[in-house]
């Protein structure tokens, strides 16, 4: 790899092994089930969002942590093969990696998971590979290996990246305040802007986020949609796609990496929201968070236009 290659979004997060099972229903309690279909599949938030950027033709890196077990080997092979640079992901000897177990209701898509977060620990902030991140256009996170996180967050402010931020539903924490006051692309779940705010209304919670830092703020709030605001703008709600989901594990990752494919290949707003809903609903259209992320031609087939053309 040349050592001056530019990428357009490097990914700091927790890679995890996904082994997906099909059921007919989520457990309440003691059970034995059949599963109809099975998978094991490399997850995550950021590194998900990463292979959508890749399908989509974006170039893009992780930045990790991970044992040096057959876990990791073998999520590190799941993101070579969709073109996901791997050279800055570490591994700790004698460690193991991250694995969840995710039960998909045949129905409607809806899952339980259950996870072990493995033992390669945070990684340090110490151990952050500035060169990568001064390389990027984006460099996004989603608060996982925090300290690593605030200090990638100044770096990449401090060389002109703009820094991008994941706030899942279940996310929201007050220490990752000073996170987010360090990012310009700030896409965060319902529950976690709700949180953010302490208010339930959308727009209020979007201008509590704008005022803490973001430049671009959006709530998501899955099959409902998602509205988008921007500072120097007016916001706009985004309609989801309507699909029949038949699994809903990384849609929110495929939205995240489908709008700042956007983003850096120069879509207005409405546009990167656009795609990004669009690769969303695609993505629940097969088993795993990875299963059926488009390239941009299938996107473009899919909406039934031909973004930013």
């Amino acid at each position: 790899m040349n050592a001056d290659e530019k990428f357009d979004v490097v990914g700091l997060g927790v890679s995890t092994l996904d082994l997906l099972l099909v059921v007919a229903e989520l457990p309440a309690g003691e059970s034995v089930q059949r599963a109809s279909e099975s998978m094991l599949q490399g997850g995550g938030p950021v590194a998900t969002a990463l292979v959508a950027l890749a399908r989509l033709g974006s170039r893009t890196a992780m930045i990790d942590k991970l044992g040096d077990d057959w876990r990791g080997r073998l999520i590190i092979d799941g993101l070579r093969k969709e073109k996901v640079a791997t050279e800055w992901i570490r591994t700790a000897a004698g460690r193991t990696s991250s694995i969840a177990s995710i039960l998909v209701r045949r129905r409607d898509g809806a899952r339980a998971i259950t996870f072990s977060p493995g033992t390669a620990g945070e990684l340090d902030p110490d151990e952050l590979p500035e060169d990568i991140i001064a390389r990027a256009t984006v460099l996004h996170m989603n608060g996982r290996h925090f300290d690593a996180s605030l200090r990638a967050a100044r770096l990449a402010r401090a060389r002109g990246v703009k820094v991008s931020f994941d706030g899942g539903a279940d996310r929201y924490c007050d220490r990752i305040r000073e996170l987010v006051a360090m990012t310009d692309i700030c896409i965060v779940a319902r529950p976690f802007a709700c949180a953010y705010a302490g208010r339930e209304d959308v727009a209020a919670a979007a201008g509590a986020l704008l005022s803490g830092g973001p430049e671009i703020v959006v709530i998501t709030s899955g099959a409902g949609g998602s509205d988008v605001f921007a500072r120097d703008g007016e916001g706009f709600h985004q309609p989801a796609y309507k699909v029949k989901a038949v699994d809903t594990t990384g849609a929110g990752d495929a939205f995240h990496g489908a709008f700042l494919h956007g983003l850096v290949t120069g879509l207005d707003l409405k546009e990167c929201a656009d795609l990004a809903a669009a690769v969303a609903a695609m993505n629940t259209g097969k088993l795993g968070g990875r299963g059926a992320l488009p390239t941009l031609a299938e996107a473009r087939n899919f909406m039934g236009i031909r973004v930013g053309q």
